[in-house]
């Protein structure tokens, strides 16, 4: 098939959590013979800040986003030409005029594809005018970064004709252990970017258990906390990009991964950190959300905390073997289930049997 996406950005990661999904979910949709295109705005100084050259397995158009005519200019480019449409939620610039200009294609296959639907599914259910609700019926498919039941049933009760999850996953050839660096060691290292429906959660699961730990090391890495003054046993490094997760993921005793509000509410929506550190085989400390033992072992496989003083006590307690085994754990689960080549088989699926 060919394939258009309209998202965020591809080549570049900054301020942009989705780029690893996309980067993994479109290699091995090529690798089974689809021909892929993705068109991302020029915003936000992701094209400035890329990480990636344009990849082998994608066509990628980055398009002026300052007026709605470029906008609607760089869709009708599409028409004709792609067998399904994909516009994925969280472009960031015209989102609302791109949702309409994609089903005004009449392409055979038209899908949003949300890659925060329990965000997007909360400004919908709240406000009855909003533009996209009434558009939902007029996708020819729904799928989501992940969000499980809930999810499902609520995108179904706004009409959607179909909605399916699509969760996040390893990509081996990318996210996988390397030799510790001794810059980066640290007892736990949290890899987010400072949001305004994550901050209060990282406040709670991350700084509450640095002031608990004074003598415990720690690394932040992410966007957005430049601003915020930290306690002298935390390390910020800033903007880091996804060739470097390997290096921080394997450096640290532990990783912690804190969930976005909404997500966590919501349950079943494991984020791209949670495989990029498993797949490096790092020992996951975890923020509490259903559905998580789908994906991993608690226990086993991850360590789950209910609140700040719950992952101050699971790193106090971390022995470097155990560390090591419950990382080795979850590096062979995800390696077994949780790949974008078993993603991309499920999308193709999909594809092949939604009728156009």
């Amino acid at each position: 098939m060919r394939i258009a996406f309209f998202g965020s950005s591809l080549v570049s990661s900054y301020w942009n959590g989705a780029c690893t999904y996309y980067r993994g979910l479109l290699r091995c949709l090529h690798e089974r013979g689809h021909e892929l295109e993705f068109y991302e705005p020029i915003a936000y100084e992701r094209q400035q800040h890329r990480d990636i050259a344009e990849p082998p397995y994608a066509r990628v158009i980055a398009y002026g986003a300052e007026s709605e005519s470029e906008v609607l200019a760089t869709v009708e480019r599409v028409r004709g030409r792609a067998d399904v449409v994909v516009k994925t939620s969280g472009v960031g610039v015209h989102d609302r005029l791109l949702e309409a200009a994609v089903l005004d294609l009449g392409a055979p296959l038209s899908v949003f594809w949300d890659v925060d639907a329990p965000a997007t599914l909360a400004a919908l259910e709240a406000d009855e005018r909003h533009p996209l609700r009434s558009r939902v019926p007029d996708f020819d498919l729904v799928l989501t970064y992940g969000g499980g039941s809930p999810v499902v049933e609520r995108y179904r009760a706004l009409g959607a004709a179909e909605c399916v999850p699509v969760y996040n996953a390893l990509d081996p050839t990318t996210h996988h252990p390397v030799a510790p660096r001794p810059q980066l060691r640290a007892d736990m290292a949290l890899l987010a970017n400072r949001l305004p429906d994550r901050e209060a959660r990282i406040e709670e699961f991350f700084f509450a258990a640095v002031r608990e730990l004074p003598a415990r090391s720690f690394v932040l890495g992410g966007s957005g906390w430049e601003s915020r003054v930290c306690e002298p046993n935390v390390r910020r490094l800033g903007h880091v990009p996804p060739c470097r997760h390997n290096a921080v993921n394997s450096s640290a005793l532990c990783v912690l991964n804190v969930s976005r509000e909404s997500m966590a509410s919501n349950g079943f929506s494991p984020a791209t950190r949670v495989f990029e550190a498993a797949g490096a085989g790092a020992c996951i400390i975890s923020d509490a959300w259903e559905g998580i033992e789908c994906f991993l072992e608690p226990g086993e496989e991850v360590l789950v905390a209910e609140h700040g003083a719950a992952v101050a006590a699971a790193l106090d307690a971390l022995e470097p073997a155990r560390a090591r085994r419950i990382g080795e754990a979850a590096r062979r689960r995800v390696l077994a289930e949780h790949t974008y080549t078993q993603r991309a088989a499920q999308v193709d699926s999909i594809l092949s049997g939604v009728p156009a």
